[in-house]
């Protein structure tokens, strides 16, 4: 249980700091300045050293902070969401991350590719989508190493890659690629939920 609280401790403490550096980025962002990781630190108060450990280049944080301005948080996604069944709540998170990048489509690909290009050996990436399905389990009875695997498999059916690959490999519009994606998910927890009444 100690460890277990330590690790997610730190955890926190990484989120609280990232959201600090969101914050401090978007401050410039909104008054339509040009800004540097060093403004950033100095805005938000925390070393350059620790900004560049989490943002290598200012592209990444500026288009990660353009595009975290637009996005609810997993906590209010899950409060619009609470008087829902599980399977209704897990494909309204879909829906919300799906519509989210169909919106700001050019956005999270140039995102996106900013974080491919990067040198980073270490890439950090947002993980709202994975954050909101585990908060959409929190109260539901599968035991932690499978809950793990659902969230890992959902996640693969929301956000922008899965519209990428839907789009530019198979052809498909916005409306089919969510549609697509929908029945995926679907299918899953239908096979997931069924496997456990046996």
């Amino acid at each position: 249980m100690k460890k277990e609280y330590i690790k997610s401790g730190r955890i926190n403490q990484k989120l609280e700091t990232r959201d600090k550096i969101l914050t401090s980025a978007q401050f410039f962002i909104n008054k339509g300045l040009e800004f540097t990781l060093e403004d950033v630190a100095k805005k938000s108060g925390i070393s350059r050293a620790t900004i560049y450990r989490y943002y290598s280049k200012i592209e990444i944080l500026a288009n990660e902070a353009g595009l975290d301005i637009n996005t609810k948080s997993p906590e209010n996604i899950i409060e619009n969401l609470k008087e829902k069944n599980i399977e209704e709540i897990i494909l309204g998170i879909q829906n919300y991350f799906n519509t989210l990048a169909i919106d700001h489509e050019s956005a999270f690909r140039k995102y996106l590719s900013t974080v491919l290009a990067s040198n980073s050996s270490e890439i950090k990436r947002g993980a709202r989508r994975k954050k909101t399905l585990q908060l959409a389990f929190e109260n539901i009875s599968i035991n932690k190493r499978e809950r793990e695997k659902l969230v890992n498999l959902l996640t693969i059916l929301m956000g922008i890659e899965p519209l990428i690959v839907t789009k530019d490999v198979s052809g498909l519009t916005n409306n089919q690629s969510m549609e697509i994606m929908n029945w995926g998910v679907q299918l899953i927890l239908k096979g997931y939920f069924e496997s456990e009444k046996k």
